[in-house]
């Protein structure tokens, strides 16, 4: 696993100087985003220089965040003689007055011997092919492969990057990142990038809706977020074909197909609203536009998934067909797979793939307990409404996450070859931790009874902070790459620039780490 850390040096290079990201007066917040993006790609030669990167590196700037105490974050991808550089991703932290510092998912040196490959890319696609082995390969193609430099795991290579599409077991859609070794053909790494997870509708009860006059009648189009449109997929197989738009003629939407898209349209207003709200980002990437959400996908699938590609959700009707994957905190959690691909991009391998699921999860409850809706009461359970496994109980436990029988409670040395669902179970449980603490409590009539590795107790700081600090190391601290403790840094960082260094939230975080071996 790749070694990240924070690394500081006293000064830019001498043609370079701090940029100035404060908003201009007269600009939207999306117009300002583009200015922030503008302003640091035309530094991104200087700062290049400024870092200490090779002649043939280049950053291409990704991210901007501006701190609440003036620290300007941005990101960068990396390329290598005009090749992506995966893994070579990283954050520069810049503030007047303060010694700058840098996080990265590689420390390694950038640098091959040569740019031209020895295996053909048609050898990487076949690799690629065989990846999906034991899915429904019947289904499955790929793209022609790319050449990159793969940094995801120690020393720099030039290999494949080969996008290879088709459909799991269970017919969720897979959009598979295989790399191959351009000198041997062998396999290096693989990344999958698409992530399961007034109307009435099936779990929400009656809730309120923005909808669109069109015409003589209405359609499920809401400009009050984005222009979020929710689609019939009418049992598409397709991952990506949008669908038809839900219309009704009197605005009054329920009963029939209509009721889960009543909870998808609530599902993404409630998400949208969370994180304008509480976390001040202005839509998934921060630019003001929504995705559009597909009920009704495929026949009997049981499952829901978020894909980059067309920047969309999907959900599933169920096993039995009669019951949608749409309730609140799948909602919350597919979306804010979304917030992570535009922010960190946590790889959705290894330790930081544990963190990518464990980040929707945590972002999920909080959408659940801002809405505060009667129906679906705020809890630290995930997927308690739609009994995916048709026994009544939830998918995950945040308090005590080996609860479903399968996921991790504490890190150990196996964590980061686990499923990603499972070894999320340790970010849930230190989530959990931060937020409540240790030991026997009931809230909102569950009760929950978080155990600690060392059976040490944890006196937990409050939700609401706990997610403050996870967004804050989300988007300013952690890369494609971040592991477990570098997490802990990084959120140790965090509460410490919120809250105050070495203070009882800085603190707390270190404390609920530890508690599930983190350390």
């Amino acid at each position: 696993m790749v070694v990240a850390g924070v690394e500081g040096f006293a000064s830019a290079s001498p043609d370079r100087t701090p940029r100035d990201a404060s908003p201009k007066p007269s600009a939207s917040p999306a117009q300002q985003r583009v200015m922030e993006l503008k302003a640091a790609q035309s530094d991104a030669v200087a700062e290049a220089k400024g870092l200490g990167l090779g002649t043939k590196e280049k950053l291409i700037v990704r991210d901007v965040v501006k701190a609440t105490d003036g620290t300007v974050h941005t990101r960068y991808e990396r390329t290598y003689g005009g090749l992506p550089v995966l893994g070579g991703d990283l954050v520069v932290h810049e503030k007047k007055g303060a010694e700058r510092g840098v996080t990265k998912a590689t420390e390694a040196r950038i640098s091959v011997a040569s740019l031209d490959a020895a295996e053909p890319a048609s050898g990487a696609r076949k690799q690629a092919l065989a990846a999906l082995k034991g899915e429904d390969g019947s289904r499955a193609s790929a793209e022609s492969p790319r050449k990159v430099i793969w940094a995801g795991d120690g020393k720099p290579v030039l290999a494949w990057e080969t996008v290879v599409t088709g459909t799991r077991k269970d017919g969720t859609p897979s959009a598979l990142h295989v790399i191959t070794d351009a000198a041997t053909g062998k396999q290096l790494a693989s990344n999958e990038t698409i992530h399961t997870g007034t109307g009435t509708g099936d779990y929400n009860g009656k809730v309120d809706l923005n909808t669109s006059k069109s015409g003589g009648s209405y359609t499920l189009t809401d400009s009050a977020h984005g222009g979020h449109k929710t689609n019939d997929a009418k049992n598409s197989e397709s991952e990506t074909a949008p669908g038809e738009l839900f219309t009704d003629p009197d605005d009054t939407w329920g009963g029939g197909r209509q009721s889960a898209a009543v909870d998808a349209a609530y599902g993404h207003a409630k998400t949208w609203d969370f994180y304008k709200n509480t976390l001040k980002r202005n839509g998934i990437k921060n630019d003001g536009k929504a995705a559009f959400s597909r009920v009704h996908v495929g026949n009997n699938y049981d499952n829901a998934y978020w894909n980059d590609g067309c920047f969309c959700m999907s959900y599933g009707d169920g096993k039995d067909g009669k019951s949608p994957l749409t309730s609140l905190d799948v909602a919350g959690h597919e979306l804010s797979h979304g917030v992570t691909s535009a922010t960190a991009g946590l790889e959705y391998r290894g330790e930081s793939g544990g963190l990518n699921e464990a980040t929707s999860d945590i972002f999920g409850t909080a959408v659940e307990f801002t809405a505060n809706n009667a129906k679906d009461r705020p809890d630290y359970l995930m997927g308690e409404l739609i009994d995916l496994r048709g026994d009544g109980k939830p998918l995950r436990y945040m308090d005590q996450p080996s609860k479903d029988g399968r996921s991790q409670d504490y890190w150990d040395q196996q964590t980061g070859g686990l499923d990603p669902h499972l070894s999320s179970g340790v970010g849930n449980h230190f989530f959990y931790l931060l937020s409540e603490g240790s030991g026997a409590k009931t809230i909102n009539g569950v009760k929950y009874n978080s155990p600690t590795k060392d059976g040490s107790k944890v006196t937990g700081i409050g939700r609401n902070k706990a997610v403050q600090i996870w967004y804050k190391a989300l988007t300013e601290q952690f890369t494609s790459t971040t592991t477990y403790a570098e997490a802990r840094e990084g959120t140790v960082k965090a509460a410490g620039e919120l809250y105050g260094a070495g203070g009882t939230e800085a603190k707390a975080v270190e404390a609920a780490w530890t508690a599930v071996d983190v350390k």
